[in-house]
Parts: C-alpha cells; sequence; structure tokens
C-alpha cells in the first residue's frame, strides 16, 4: 500500500472522511471472519495513520436488484486523508471486492472540517 497524507494529531481544517461499507457475510450466507474485516483496518492504519472500524452492530442495507429485493449486513471502516486520491481507493476498492468476492463494494468520501 502507498501511504497517503493522513490526519495528524487534528492539525488539518479540511479532510476528506472515507468511509468503506463491508458485507459480513459471502454470497452463500458464510460470515467473513473478523479477521478479515480487521485487515482492511490494519491496512488503513498503515495507510493513513489511522482508522476507526465499527464490527459490533452490522448495519442493514436494502436494495432491489432486477426486481428483487436483497439484503445485507455490513460493517464501516473509516479513515481520514487531507488528500483525496481517487485512482487509489478505485484500486483498492477492486481488490477489496476481489477478497470479499462483491460484485460491489461501497466506498463513499465525505470533505470535512476539523473542529
Amino acid at each position: 500500500m502507498t501511504p497517503e497524507a493522513g490526519i495528524e494529531g487534528g492539525a488539518s481544517e479540511d479532510a476528506h472522511l472515507i468511509q468503506i461499507l463491508l458485507p459480513v457475510r459471502d454470497a452463500e450466507g458464510t460470515p467473513f471472519s473478523r479477521a478479515e474485516l480487521e485487515r482492511v483496518s490494519h491496512e488503513l492504519t498503515e495507510a493513513f495513520g489511522g482508522a476507526t472500524s465499527f464490527l459490533r452492530s452490522p448495519a442493514k442495507g436494502l436494495w432491489e436488484k432486477h426486481g428483487d429485493r436483497q439484503r445485507d449486513d455490513v460493517v464501516v471502516i473509516e479513515a481520514m486523508a487531507t488528500r483525496l486520491d481517487r485512482a487509489w481507493w478505485r484500486n483498492y476498492r477492486a481488490e477489496l471486492e476481489r477478497r470479499f468476492s462483491q460484485e460491489s463494494i461501497i466506498i463513499r468520501s465525505q470533505q470535512i472540517c476539523m473542529l
């Protein structure tokens, strides 16, 4: 992984909060191990100097696909960065989709102001 500019001690007022929504189970319903989910947190910590993982209470996701209602339980892992390298995140998303055998993994970014 190539490190990006993380947030050090809240020194930067403008930053990006990047959130990854990861499924807790594969397509057959088999839960991913906690170690697999924590690996993402460790990778983000290495790249950005820190990460926050919300693993205890999965969120419930619902959507329609080809007329069928789909459901997924997801956990959120987030990191903050002063710069948003879209190419790096596209590559990382593709890696996570491969690793977690998903058609699509949501990675979203919000511009934030540190108070």
